[in-house]
C-alpha cells in the first residue's frame, strides 16, 4: 500500500512540475524608465552611441554655441554621469552623428561652410585625447554608422544647398574601409541620370532649381545588413532609398517609394487643426510622398527587410520654398468640383502640400494635391524596394493609449511626424521603436515575421522621472542584454528639443 501511494505521489509531483514547465507566466516586453539626464539645451542630445567596451555613451551636443560630443559614464544605467566632452570645433562647423564599433568612435562633422566637404573623425574609445583618423567625405555628413563586422564606416552626406540656393553640392555616400588604412570612396548619383524619367514616374522627386540629378539627391540615414554586404540609405526629400554594395563600393539601385493614396480605405488622415476634433481621420483627395527619415534593417530567413519612419520633409530656403496651404492655391474646377468647400479651414484649407508638383497641364491651377510625409512607418523588401506593409495606425494607436499626447495642432502639417526607428531583440522577440517628434512619444511594437505587428506600449517621457524628456525625440538606441552594463535590455531616447537623455529598461 505504501509503495502504491509513493508511486502515486511521485506521479502527482512529476505532473505538477511538468505543468509548471509547460505553462510559464506571461513574459514582459514593456520598458520602464530608470533614469534621465540633461546634457544641455536645445540641440544638445540629437544622436547617442554606446561603447560596451568602456561602458560609455557618446552624445551629439550643438547647444548654446557648442560643438562637442558629450561623454557619459554609463556603467550604472540608473545613474549616468557626465564626463569631459570631446571638443569638435577644431574639426569643423558642427557635429551631426556618432557611431561606435569594436572600440572605435566615428563622428560626422560638417564643414564651417556646410556646402564644403565634411569629415568623419575617428577616435579610440579608450583614448579620447586625439583622433586616429580624420577622413574627408562629401558635403554635410548627416549620419554615420559602422557595418556589423566593423570593417566599413558609411556616411550619408546630405549635400544641402545654401540658403540662397545658388550653391548646391552633390549628395553623396562615403564608404571608409577600416581594413585598408581607412581608405575612403565617395559615391555620387550621376550614373542614375538616365533613369530619371522612370524613377519620377514611380514617385521619385528631382525638383531643386537648376540642380543636376546628383546635386538634387539628399542622403539622410543609413542601415546595413547583418552580413555587412549591403547598405540602404534614405533619400528623404527625394522620396527614395538607395541600395549600396559595400564590397564593390557601388550604388546598385534607387528604389522610388511611390505615393500613398488618401482616398482609399485604410489611408484615412486628419488634415485640419481647425475642425475641433482630434483624430478626425477621413479620406481626402490627396496623394502623399512617404519621405522617410530613419531606416533600420532586419532579416527573416535569408531575406533582408527595411523599416522606415516616414516623417516627411520639405525644402524651405530663401532662394526656394515648396510649401503651400491648399486654401492659398488655385484648384482646377474639373479635378476639384467642390474646391471651395475643400479649401475651408475645417477641411483641407490649412493642409500643407508641396507646390513643386500638381499643375499637370501647366495652366496655373492644381489638378492633383501632393502631401508631405506618410505619417506612418513602412516595411520594404530590401532586395527590390517593394512595399511589404505600410502601418497607418500610429496616430490612432497613440490616441487609444494616451489621447493627451496627440497634438491636433499638427494635423495640418505632417501629423505626429514619425522620425526615428530602432529595432532590438528581447528574449527572442523582435521589438520596433518609432519616435514621434511632434508628440514627444515613442511607440513600441512587436514584429512577427516580415510584417506582423502588435502594439505594445507608448513611452511618454513627460510622465516619467522628473516629468521631463522626449521634447522632439531624435535619436533612438537599443542596447541588447548581451552588451548592456547591467545585463538587461535597455532603450535610450535622445531628445534634441530639451537636451535630455532618457533610459528605459525591460
Amino acid at each position: 500500500m505504501k509503495k502504491i501511494y509513493l508511486v502515486f505521489l511521485m506521479g502527482v509531483l512529476a505532473f505538477s512540475c511538468q505543468e509548471r514547465i509547460s505553462s510559464p507566466g506571461p513574459v514582459n516586453f514593456t520598458f520602464d524608465e530608470i533614469s534621465s539626464i540633461k546634457i544641455g539645451g536645445e540641440a544638445a542630445a540629437e544622436i547617442t552611441a554606446f561603447d560596451p567596451m568602456t561602458k560609455t555613451l557618446f552624445v551629439v551636443n550643438n547647444s548654446d554655441g557648442l560643438s562637442q560630443v558629450d561623454v557619459v559614464d554609463f556603467s550604472e544605467p540608473s545613474t549616468p554621469l557626465i564626463l569631459t566632452p570631446i571638443d569638435i570645433a577644431i574639426f569643423g562647423g558642427g557635429v551631426n552623428s556618432v557611431a561606435v564599433k569594436n572600440g572605435k568612435l566615428a563622428i560626422a562633422i560638417q564643414a564651417n561652410t556646410k556646402t564644403d566637404p565634411g569629415a568623419i573623425v575617428v577616435f579610440e574609445t579608450s583614448n579620447l585625447g586625439s583622433p586616429i583618423e580624420n577622413i574627408t567625405v562629401g558635403a554635410l555628413p548627416d549620419m554615420v554608422t559602422f557595418s556589423p563586422d566593423g570593417r566599413y564606416i558609411v556616411s550619408a552626406n546630405e549635400g544641402e544647398p545654401n540658403d540662397d540656393y545658388d550653391i548646391d553640392p552633390e549628395g553623396t555616400i562615403s564608404i571608409i574601409d577600416t581594413q585598408m588604412d581607412y581608405q575612403v570612396t565617395t559615391l555620387n548619383f550621376a550614373s542614375f541620370e538616365n533613369q530619371r524619367n522612370k524613377l519620377e514616374a514611380n514617385g521619385f522627386r528631382i525638383f531643386g532649381p537648376n540642380a543636376s540629378f546628383s546635386q538634387d539627391i539628399e542622403p539622410e540615414y543609413v542601415t546595413i545588413d547583418a552580413s555587412s554586404d549591403f547598405a540602404w540609405v534614405t533619400l528623404q526629400e527625394n522620396n527614395g532609398i538607395a541600395k549600396v554594395d559595400l564590397n564593390n563600393k557601388v550604388i546598385t539601385d534607387i528604389f522610388p517609394m511611390g505615393l500613398k493614396n488618401h482616398m482609399i480605405s485604410g489611408n484615412e488622415i486628419d488634415v485640419s487643426d481647425r475642425d475641433g476634433v482630434a483624430g478626425n481621420f477621413q479620406n481626402w483627395p490627396l496623394l502623399a510622398y512617404y519621405m522617410p527619415d530613419a531606416i533600420e534593417s532586419f532579416q527573416v530567413g535569408n531575406n533582408n527587410f527595411l523599416i522606415t519612419a516616414n516623417e516627411g520633409d520639405t525644402r524651405d530656403y530663401d532662394g526656394y520654398g515648396e510649401e503651400g496651404r491648399v486654401k492659398d492655391i488655385a484648384l482646377d474646377p474639373t479635378a476639384f468640383p467642390d474646391g471651395a468647400l475643400l479649401q475651408e479651414d475645417e477641411n483641407l484649407g490649412r493642409y500643407t502640400i508641396t507646390t513643386s508638383k500638381g499643375d499637370i497641364d501647366n495652366d496655373g491651377d492644381f489638378d492633383i494635391l501632393y502631401g508631405i510625409g506618410g505619417r506612418s512607418f513602412s516595411i520594404w523588401n530590401g532586395s527590390n524596394g517593394k512595399l511589404v506593409r505600410d502601418y497607418n495606425k500610429l496616430e490612432s494607436d497613440l490616441i487609444s493609449a494616451n489621447p493627451s499626447l496627440y497634438d491636433d495642432g499638427r494635423s495640418d502639417n505632417k501629423g505626429v511626424e514619425p522620425e526615428g526607428v530602432e529595432v532590438g531583440e528581447v528574449r527572442g522577440k523582435t521589438i520596433v521603436f518609432i519616435g514621434l517628434e511632434r508628440s514627444d512619444a515613442i511607440m513600441v511594437y512587436e514584429l512577427n515575421g516580415a510584417a506582423g505587428l502588435k502594439f505594445l506600449q507608448v513611452l511618454d517621457g513627460k510622465s516619467g522621472i522628473g516629468n521631463e524628456g522626449h521634447d522632439a525625440p531624435e535619436g533612438l538606441l537599443f542596447i541588447s542584454a548581451e552588451e548592456s552594463p547591467n545585463g538587461k535590455p535597455l532603450f535610450i531616447v535622445s531628445s534634441e528639443g530639451d537636451g535630455r537623455i532618457t533610459v528605459y529598461q525591460n
